[in-house]
C-alpha cells in the first residue's frame, strides 16, 4: 500500500478501527446472523472441495475465514485495516493489503473472495481494478466471489426502524437512491450501493464467466430489524425460519434482488 493513490480513505480506517467492532457484526443481531448463514450456504454451493486455497480479500477480522478454516480450507487473508489484520491473525495467515493491488502471484488461489472491498469503492474504475486483481490471482477456472450492499437496503432498513420520516434520514436515503453513494458523514462510513444487474455487469466486464447474483438476506430481512428495534427482543425461531425460507424461495426471481440487504455474486475466472 505504498502507492498514495491506493491508501484507504481515512474515514473508512477510522470507522473500522475506532467506531465498530466488525468481528461482532454478524453475531450481534438477527439480520447479521441471517447474512452469515446465507453467505455460508451460497458459497458452499460453489466452493471446490477442501483443502483448496482461498484468498479472503478485505476479509476484516476473519469472520468468514473462521468457518472456511473449520471446513478444511487453506485460507490467507488481506485487509487494509491493521486492527482487522491483528484480529484475523489468530485464525489464519493475515497481512495488510489492498484489494486494488494484491501482493499474491498470478493464478495462485483456487478461490478469491471479496466480501467487503466493493462496499467502500465508490469509483467504478477502482471496483473494476479490485475485481481485475481477483481474476489475476485466481487460477484459470477458479472461483471469484464478491459481495455488495444492495442499492435499496437503506430504504428498507430505515423504514423498518421507523426512522424514514425524519427529514435528515429521508434526505440521506434519497441521496443514496439517487447517487448510489453514502458520504459517510454520520452512522455508516463512505460506501457504494449496487444494483444486482450492475454487480453482474462489473463481474463480466473483467472476464468472469457463469456469473450469478444472489440476494443474501432475501426480501423479508427487514422484519427482523423491525422486531428487534421495536421490542428490544431477539426475533423468535419461527420468524427467523420464515425469513430464511423467504430468502431461499426468492432466489429464482431476479426482480426480488432489489429487496435484499446484500448481494453476493459468483463467477469463474477465464480458463
Amino acid at each position: 500500500m505504498s502507492n498514495p493513490e491506493l491508501e484507504l480513505a481515512p474515514e473508512i480506517d477510522y470507522f473500522y478501527s475506532q467506531v465498530v467492532d466488525e468481528s461482532a457484526r454478524l453475531s450481534m443481531s438477527a439480520d447479521g446472523r441471517l447474512e452469515l448463514l446465507r453467505t455460508q450456504e451460497i458459497l458452499r454451493r460453489f466452493l471446490p472441495a477442501a483443502p483448496a486455497r482461498i484468498l479472503d480479500v478485505g476479509g476484516g477480522p476473519g469472520v468468514h475465514a473462521r468457518w472456511l478454516v473449520a471446513d478444511g480450507y487453506d485460507v490467507d487473508l488481506v485487509d487494509p485495516v491493521a486492527r482487522h489484520v491483528s484480529q484475523a491473525a489468530e485464525i489464519c495467515p493475515a497481512s495488510v493489503g489492498d484489494a486494488r493491488a494484491l501482493a499474491a502471484g498470478d493464478a495462485s488461489y483456487d478461490v478469491v473472495q471479496l466480501l467487503g472491498p466493493l462496499y467502500h469503492l465508490p469509483d467504478r474504475a477502482e471496483r473494476l481494478q479490485a475485481l481485475t486483481e481477483a481474476v489475476r490471482v485466481a487460477r484459470p477456472g477458479g472461483l471469484v466471489a464478491a459481495a455488495a450492499i444492495n442499492r435499496y437496503a437503506s430504504i428498507f432498513e430505515h423504514s423498518a426502524l421507523a426512522q424514514l420520516q425524519k427529514p435528515r434520514l429521508e434526505s440521506s436515503v434519497s441521496e443514496i437512491l439517487r447517487t448510489a453513494v453514502y458520504d459517510g458523514h454520520r452512522g455508516f462510513t463512505l460506501s457504494y450501493f449496487h444494483r444486482g444487474e450492475e454487480l453482474a455487469e462489473e463481474m463480466r466486464s473483467v472476464g468472469l464467466t457463469d456469473v450469478a447474483v444472489f440476494g443474501v438476506e432475501g426480501p423479508a430481512w427487514s422484519m427482523l430489524k423491525a422486531v428487534e428495534h421495536s421490542s428490544g427482543l431477539t426475533p423468535n425461531d419461527d420468524l427467523f425460519a420464515s425469513v430464511l425460507t423467504a430468502a431461499r424461495m426468492a432466489e429464482p426471481y431476479p426482480e426480488l434482488l432489489a429487496a435484499s440487504s446484500h448481494l453476493l455474486a459468483v463467477g469463474k475466472a477465464p480458463a
